[in-house]
């Protein structure tokens, strides 16, 4: 088989993005999309008090500007861009969303919701879109993003977070879609949002606010991009697969096979619905934990009787900032999110992993700290089941209680979250601000699960807000 030539790849984006109508859209697509759109919502509302998002909220709404989008769940009107921006933000602030799509069984690590369904909502709602033309967007961005994820080769230890590159063009895609532009000027979008790429796990390391700009600018700048080539700015004519491109700027390459095969017809999105609000590497830990919590209970036993702990991971997760000692900073939430450690003291400690446990006051602690210092991790589990974790628990009666998970709940291929749980998670995230009437939740549900059959998306609106 003869690999397409990049052009032809990229005239092939250009025509799916501009030409597939929902009627093209197999059913299960759609249901996935809608479930995607429920689970980013939800977290757009759990987050919105998060550390730094009422700062950027504050500074947003002072700039000012034509309001023609929605802040959720507060009901500040901005312009579009800022809209998607501040709600992008929050969608990522407790590191709870969906994420990683997966093409046939293989994994494309990537964080693309959080992005792209707050740019969907913002431009949809500047548009006068109906639900259908925004769920139509929305997989078209999404499936655009996962490609050329999966499709690229990066240059390992490079330290590029990938949302704040893929991400921007899947925005692009998604609002150039729902503003009409054409083939020609969505390319121009392309190339202009091409200038805007970056991100770097260097904030992850920090446990700084900064970790979750990559999906917020990829929000602002791909709408942005889509609204400078409507107004006539223009791009280069290949700004995926040319020369000092996407490629060839921020990856070793690229299997055009795998971002062509099936394009217009098959449709990737994030499809690993998130248990815990933290990264999804510490979701093994936190399941083994949560079972060791569960037998201690069982046996009469509590955290006071756990003298050591080990946690046996994959390899590229020891000295990783996973593997950081625990020791909040300045951002305490930020820190405990990526923290092995937090993860598995925490659960161990509390015996549960929800939003509460990620709060400042819950991260400082004293007793999850003295026993987050008890962990020892190695890096002992397959490279290829990066997921894996080994949980082993000694008791100071000299007995030890061993838990090992291959994959993490959440996981589509093997333990998936059902839908009920997706919605159970939704209510979560709904209540945990305090700034929703917690009835209110089924309104948003059951609008959110026949969004394909709403023509006046101010009614969403109106629901996802505050009276």
């Amino acid at each position: 088989m003869t690999m397409p030539a990049p052009l032809e790849v990229t005239a092939a984006i250009l025509a799916a993005v501009t030409r597939t109508r929902f009627e093209d859209l197999p059913a299960a697509t759609v249901r996935h999309a809608k479930q995607r759109i429920t689970d980013i919502v939800g977290c757009v509302i759990g987050g919105a008090d998060t550390a730094g998002s009422p700062e950027l909220r504050s500074l947003l709404v002072a700039r000012g500007g034509r309001p023609s989008a929605t802040v959720l769940p507060g009901g500040e009107r901005l312009p579009t861009a800022p809209a998607a921006f501040a709600n992008a933000i929050a969608a990522r602030g407790n590191d709870f969303g969906v994420l990683i799509p997966y093409i046939g069984t293989t994994p494309v690590w990537s964080h693309i919701s959080e992005s792209t369904v707050p740019a969907a909502l913002a431009v949809a709602e500047a548009t006068g879109a109906s639900g259908r033309e925004l769920i139509t967007a929305l997989v078209l961005g999404d499936d655009l993003a996962a490609r050329l994820t999966a499709g690229a080769t990066y240059v390992p230890g490079a330290g590029w977070d990938s949302p704040g590159l893929v991400n921007k063009f899947g925005v692009a895609a998604i609002a150039g879609r729902l503003l009409g532009l054409d083939e020609l000027r969505l390319r121009d979008a392309f190339g202009i949002v091409l200038h805007q790429l970056g991100g770097t796990f260097q904030a992850i390391d920090a446990g700084a606010h900064t970790f979750k700009l990559a999906q917020g600018l990829a929000a602002r700048d791909g709408i942005e991009a889509a609204e400078l080539a409507a107004h006539g700015w223009t791009g280069s004519a290949d700004p995926f697969f040319g020369p000092n491109g996407y490629i060839d700027m921020y990856c070793d390459g690229v299997d055009l096979d795998v971002v062509a095969d099936g394009l217009g017809a098959v449709f990737h999105g994030d499809a690993t619905f998130k248990p815990y609000p933290s990264c999804r590497f510490t979701h093994s830990a936190i399941d083994c934990a949560l079972e060791v919590a569960a037998r201690l209970r069982e046996a009469g036993a509590d955290a006071g009787q756990i003298g050591r702990i080990h946690l046996d991971v994959a390899p590229m997760h020891v000295d990783s900032p996973l593997d950081q000692p625990f020791a909040p900073g300045r951002n305490p939430q930020g820190h405990a999110i990526f923290s092995l450690r937090y993860a598995a003291a925490s659960a161990l400690l509390r015996g549960r992993a929800t939003l509460a446990e990620y709060t400042e006051e819950a991260v400082g602690d004293p007793a999850v700290a003295a026993l987050a210092d008890r962990v020892s991790i190695t890096g002992g589990r397959p490279m290829a089941t990066p997921e894996a974790a080994t949980l082993t628990v000694g008791l100071r009666d000299g007995t030890s209680l061993t838990v090992s998970r291959d994959t993490a709940t959440g996981n589509p291929l093997s333990s998936p979250l059902s839908a009920a749980r997706i919605e159970a998670k939704f209510r979560a995230n709904w209540c945990f601000t305090g700034m929703l009437e917690p009835a209110r939740a089924d309104d948003a549900l059951e609008l959110l699960g026949r969004l394909d059959e709403v023509d006046d998306l101010a009614e969403l609106t109106a629901t996802l807000v505050r009276p």
